[in-house]
């Protein structure tokens, strides 16, 4: 037989072994070149990364205590946080904000005023900061010792368009580049890094699926190559006199 037969053959046949066989998948709603929504699901429910992102906060809430500084808003301290917060403050970078109590650009790594909160929330901020190792030393500067740092970026994530024409969209996470990004700052002994989400968790959300769009048993089921969501409980250390 020719060899360009028997290529050809060859080809055919490892198609019909694929399930389903190449060019035949069903792709359904999600055949489209536009996202089912642009605004990750807020205008259909609880965005898969939030949902992510409160599993990871419920788990560490005890850490929500004392003197808490949140980014942008103090939605997670007063949902996570209850009776244990004794003072609650909002960091924003621009001036105006209602929720803001103070004005800081974390990117100064001398920004605010040093060992001061017992508890920093810092959710999907740190992709938006260009020099993240100067915030994430401002970050820890700012926790008093034994302070702990609770933050979660994008890791698989459509570009915020909100965010991107104002101050900047410039990353995206493993728990690799994680890992070695806090190593430069915390003890590495004091971090734990995790990662959320699975292939059809990340393919929903980057169509702008709600968490309501899927069943728990598909959010939770965790797959290490489809990091849609990273997470770190960071603790900087008590010193010594």
């Amino acid at each position: 037989m020719p060899v360009p037969a028997r290529r050809w053959i060859e080809r055919q046949g490892r198609k019909l072994n694929q399930w389903p066989p190449v060019g035949k998948v069903d792709f359904g709603d999600f055949r489209r070149l536009s996202p089912i929504s642009e605004k990750f699901g807020l205008d259909r429910g609880l965005c898969i990364d939030r949902y992510y992102i409160e599993e990871f906060l419920a788990r560490f809430s005890t850490d929500i205590r004392g003197h808490v500084l949140e980014v942008g808003d103090d939605r997670y301290t007063k949902k996570f946080g209850v009776n244990r917060v004794t003072r609650s403050d909002v960091v924003h970078v621009e001036e105006g904000q209602p929720n803001a109590t103070l004005v800081a650009d974390l990117s100064d790594d001398r920004a605010l005023a040093p060992d001061r909160f017992d508890c920093i929330i810092c959710t999907q901020t740190l992709q938006f900061i260009y020099d993240v190792p100067a915030a994430l030393r401002c970050l820890y500067r700012n926790l008093k010792p034994g302070g702990i740092l609770l933050a979660t970026f994008a890791g698989i994530s459509q570009v915020s368009r909100f965010d991107m024409d104002r101050w900047g969209d410039y990353w995206r996470f493993t728990t690799l580049s994680t890992r070695r990004v806090f190593d430069g700052v915390f003890p590495p002994e004091n971090l734990q890094i995790n990662a959320y989400g699975n292939v059809l968790a990340s393919v929903a959300f980057l169509h702008g699926m709600a968490a309501e769009d899927l069943t728990k048993e598909e959010l939770d089921y965790h797959d290490p190559d489809y990091q849609l969501l990273i997470t770190v409980r960071a603790v900087k250390p008590v010193t010594t006199p």
